[in-house]
């Protein structure tokens, strides 16, 4: 149950840090942390990552859907036999992924705030959907082998 945790702890920071966002900036307002470097810009993004795909629910909300309801299952179903890193990883992709999805389903676009002015602007969600899927892939490619040879 721990994971289920984890994944609304991310839902939940995910959710005060864009309420916060939403309550003191207007869409496309910016504050400049360091000047030209990293600013706090409220972005309402009605695509996936990059604003691609915008308008197509198929990709925006029912395969997210579909994979974090697979998701939440493996957690369910694998949480004695998987390694924590991998539960962890499917419960920061799970939280970050409901975080945004969400904001998709009720407001008909992402909240973004993080803008480092060379690269998309992002938030809390993507951040753990992004440590998620690292976590994974290190799992997979440094310690699964290491978990079939024990078995």
């Amino acid at each position: 149950m721990v994971y289920y945790l984890i994944a609304a702890f991310v839902i939940v920071f995910d959710r005060v840090v864009k309420y916060l966002v939403v309550s003191n900036l207007n869409p496309w307002e910016t504050i400049p942390v360091i000047e030209d470097i990293f600013h706090f810009t409220y972005v309402q993004n009605k695509g996936a990552a990059f604003s691609m795909w915008e308008g197509q629910w198929l990709v925006l909300e029912a395969l997210p859907l579909a994979v974090i309801a697979a998701g939440l299952v493996l957690l369910f179903r694998k949480r004695k036999s998987w390694d924590k890193l991998m539960l962890a990883s499917i419960a920061f992709i799970c939280g970050g992924g409901l975080g945004n999805l969400i904001d998709r389903m009720s407001l008909g676009y992402v909240v973004d705030i993080f803008d480092f002015r060379v690269f998309p602007v992002f938030n809390i969600a993507d951040i753990f959907i992004c440590t998620g899927c690292g976590l994974m892939v290190l799992d997979i490619l440094f310690f699964e082998r290491k978990h079939n040879k024990d078995a």
